[in-house]
């Protein structure tokens, strides 16, 4: 299969139900992303926010033996222009291609405005690994697994997943996974932690749309300000999650769904939330 393809067909994009479709689609490279795809990923989730067409994301791929194992290493990379003399890549290029690339791609995700889904429906090593984990909710395939592939290659792991990773299964059990970079399968990464369902693999996309199209009916902006405050308090002290949190809950009182909630309490009868 040609390289020629087009991105659109590579990251593919749709929205049904309300649901926002991410595809990953190079069967003939195994699902790696180029630079160009990881940035249409990060672009098409940075689309979604501040738009009403999707209440929830699914990030998924094709094919049954890999979800996506992290970045195309067969791609030449471009570097800016150089003197004659100088080296073929100067300190801090690689830096600052991480912090332009991997380090807005996953930003994109935890930051997205919708409650994101990860499908996965088979091996997701290294950056793809941490691709997953970044969703908020993860599904596996019963034959899919994660790897910590670093230290097998003798390199340190990236696409923040030494950040990522011991807020999700704790430090001393982050240390033997990304230490041993032994498989971990899919019934394992349940038990730990690192995914919320593992099903037959023939069920996966069922599972995903089920979970995503009940989100996608939902009151959005409480979804969105939930989601920011979990993710907030990674990273803040009590006194800030506290002012955050009243913000959060002012901010969201004025939502026309809450209105919705009360009334339909009130009413004793099902809400029909608008995503506003």
């Amino acid at each position: 299969m040609s390289e020629a393809r087009p991105q659109e067909e590579q990251i593919r994009f749709e929205i049904r139900n309300q649901v926002a479709w991410i595809t990953i689609d190079r069967p003939e490279k195994g699902n790696a992303l180029t630079p160009d795809n990881r940035n249409r990923i990060r672009d098409l989730f940075r689309s979604l926010n501040g738009q009403f067409e999707a209440r929830a994301v699914v990030l998924t791929a094709t094919g049954e033996k890999l979800f996506c194992p992290g970045a195309d290493i067969s791609m030449d990379r471009d570097y800016a222009s150089r003197p004659a003399d100088a080296p073929a890549m100067a300190v801090g290029e690689p830096r600052r291609m991480m912090l332009d690339g991997q380090h807005t791609l996953m930003p994109s995700i935890l930051d997205c405005e919708l409650p994101v889904i990860a499908a996965v429906n088979g091996t997701a090593a290294g950056m793809g690994a941490h691709l997953a984990m970044m969703c908020d909710l993860v599904i596996m395939a019963e034959e899919a697994k994660f790897i910590e592939i670093f230290t097998r290659r003798a390199l340190v792991p990236d696409a923040l997943g030494a950040w990522l990773l011991p807020r999700l299964v704790g430090l001393q059990k982050a240390k033997e996974l990304m230490l041993f970079a032994e498989d971990i399968p899919a019934a394992e990464a349940e038990r730990i932690g690192l995914c919320n369902k593992v099903v037959p693999r023939a069920e996966l996309e069922g599972a995903a749309t089920e979970w995503a199209e009940r989100l996608a009916q939902g009151p959005t902006k409480a979804y969105m300000f939930t989601k920011w405050l979990l993710n907030r308090s990674l990273d803040v002290d009590r006194h800030t999650i506290a002012e955050e949190e009243s913000w959060a809950v002012e901010l969201n009182n004025h939502t026309a769904d809450v209105a919705e909630g009360i009334a339909s309490f009130r009413e004793r009868r099902n809400p029909e939330f608008k995503g506003w």
